[in-house]
Order: C-alpha cells, then structure tokens, then sequence
C-alpha cells in the first residue's frame, strides 16, 4: 500500500498530509490524512470529514476517533481525514475559494477548479485503497439534522452495515450527481453518510453518535473488538428505514418557532410550531401533513414563505412493519 508516495507497511502508523494547493499568500495547505494499519489483514476504512468547511461537527466526530486512539484496528487499515475542505473550514463556508461546492465535482481533474484538484487528489491517492466510508455531514444553513444515515436504495449490504452503526434513523437518499458519495459507490465502495446537527456548530449527542457508530462499524468489519470499552452511546430502542420523505415548507415569512421534538412520531395535523410578524397582528401554527417522523428541523428564527421548516418521513419501516 503506498499512499501520498509514502509505503505503508503493516503494523505502521503515517501522519501525511495531501499537499496540493496554496493560499494566495503562497501559504501551503495541507491536508491532514491518518493512516494506520495494523499487521493483519483486513478491509480499508475511510474515516472522512469536512468535505463542507462549515459543517463543524463531522470534523470533531473524526478528530475524537482519531484522539481516543478508535482508529487503530486489529485488522485491515484505517484512513482518517478530519478535514478535506481546508479552505472552507479556515472560511468557515461550505464552498472552496472558487465558489465551488466540493460535493459536486468528482471525480475531478488535474486541469480543472481547485475544488475539482482536490476531488481528483481524493480520487488518485485514496479511493483506490479504500473498500468502505464513513462520510460525516451536518444539515445545511439552520437545519438541525438528528442523527441519521443516508444510504442508497437496493443495496443490502450497505443497508445492514447502516443498521449495525446504530442510529435511529437510516434514510434511502439517491446519489447526486458529481458526489463522492456516488462516484464512490461507482468504485465499489461501500458508503454510508451520515447527518447529524447544525454547520457552524458543535452537539454532544450528535458527536457521540458519531464516533460510537465508527466504533459498531469497525466491529462489524472485524476490523476490531471494542468490548465496550468506549461506550458512548446506546443503540435506539427502534430503527426506522424512510424511504420517502416531505418538506413542510412556511406559508409566510415571519419569525418561526419549533415546538416539536426532534427525533419524535406525529399525527396529521398536529401542531408543529408557528410563524408571526415581529410585531404582533399574526401567529399563524404550522401543522403535519401526515403522520410521520420529525428527523430535521429549521433552527434559525427568521423564515421566508416556502422556506423548508421540518423535514417528515411518508414512508417507512419501523419494527418490521411498513407505513
């Protein structure tokens, strides 16, 4: 295995970094990338994080792994990349300097955007290594996302590893186009992606599920035997599979405040929250349009008429019953 042209040997450790562009001071940036590999072998895991530079919270659920020492397996080898979009996070933005969304560009080019320089780094360097991913996301602008897998539809494996990570919620999501997530997929590689919280913004709950679920998939790898030892979060009592989903969108502009629980079931009708003016002459609820889960939920106060408030599941199967 040779990575960034460095050898790695079983049983090394490398901390290298991917250095492929340059502020316009001519500043070096680098790109961290942890590599350990144990003595036995096994399958290649892809810890990855910060593929948005403003989606905090996969950068600090990857950053414990690698400082609770997780990422040392018994078998097989670990990649961890705490932060892929350097630019962005030293930004605190989602996009590359460019203006281009990272997430929208592989596999890349050598001749093309900076963003599309990295994908094609991502591309040549670690793709060919890599047999599995976990790729960790938050909700975009003011949406709080609670704890959950997005995986592809029709794909049994990928579904009971989602399973045996051990969040509540596993989501059938399509591939984007031009995403790691589908140009991964293309290269056979088995990818669940996780959202949990908010950008700009850290969450304990969502950190420890996180890092407990990188834990369950090294396990279920047989990459390594935890036994518990790092315990930090139980797996949900129930695990719902959603397989369509709707937007309740606002029917005004106003001020918008949530009155659900996120993670919770409700009924048609049922109150979710409201919108008024800020000064006074209306407070208008907004309410479910069907029975469902409540997974994502719009934090920020201020909304404008058909901005996304709560995102609800249609269709699902929760205890081996389908809705």
């Amino acid at each position: 295995m040779r990575i960034l042209n460095q050898e790695i040997l079983p049983g090394s450790s490398h901390y290298l970094n991917m250095d492929i562009a340059r502020l316009h001071t001519h500043t070096k940036i680098e790109v961290p990338v942890i590599v350990e590999r144990a003595k036995a072998d096994g399958p290649c895991l892809l810890i990855l994080g910060g593929i948005h530079g403003n989606e905090i919270n996969g950068v600090e659920i990857v950053r414990k792994i690698v400082a609770l020492k997780i990422n040392k397996p018994k078998r097989g080898t670990t990649i961890c990349i705490p932060v892929l979009n350097v630019f962005g996070f030293l930004n605190q933005q989602r996009e590359f300097p460019d203006g281009r969304d990272l997430n929208r560009v592989f596999p890349g080019s050598t001749i093309g955007s900076l963003a599309s320089r990295f994908a094609h780094e991502m591309m040549t360097e670690i793709i060919p290594h890599t047999d599995y991913c976990i790729d960790y996301h938050t909700g975009g602008d003011g949406r709080f996302n609670y704890p959950q897998l997005r995986i592809a539809p029709n794909d049994n494996e990928t579904l009971e590893m989602a399973k045996a990570f051990g969040v509540k919620f596993i989501k059938f999501a399509k591939h984007r186009e031009k995403s790691f997530r589908e140009i991964a997929n293309k290269h056979g590689i088995k990818i669940l992606l996780y959202e949990g919280g908010k950008t700009l913004n850290l969450d304990q709950e969502v950190t420890n599920y996180g890092v407990q679920g990188a834990m369950n998939i090294m396990e279920y790898l047989g990459m390594r035997d935890f036994n518990h030892k790092f315990e930090l979060h139980e797996k949900p009592a129930e695990q719902v599979i959603i397989s369509s989903s709707t937007w309740i969108r606002a029917k005004h502009s106003g001020m918008f405040r949530s009155d659900v629980e996120l993670g919770t079931f409700v009924k048609k009708g049922e109150t979710l929250g409201s919108i008024s003016d800020p000064f006074g002459y209306f407070e208008k609820p907004v309410k479910a349009t069907n029975d469902g889960y409540v997974f994502c939920c719009e934090h920020s106060p201020i909304v404008n008429q058909g901005n996304a408030l709560v995102h609800l599941s249609t269709s699902f199967i929760t205890n081996n019953r389908e809705t």
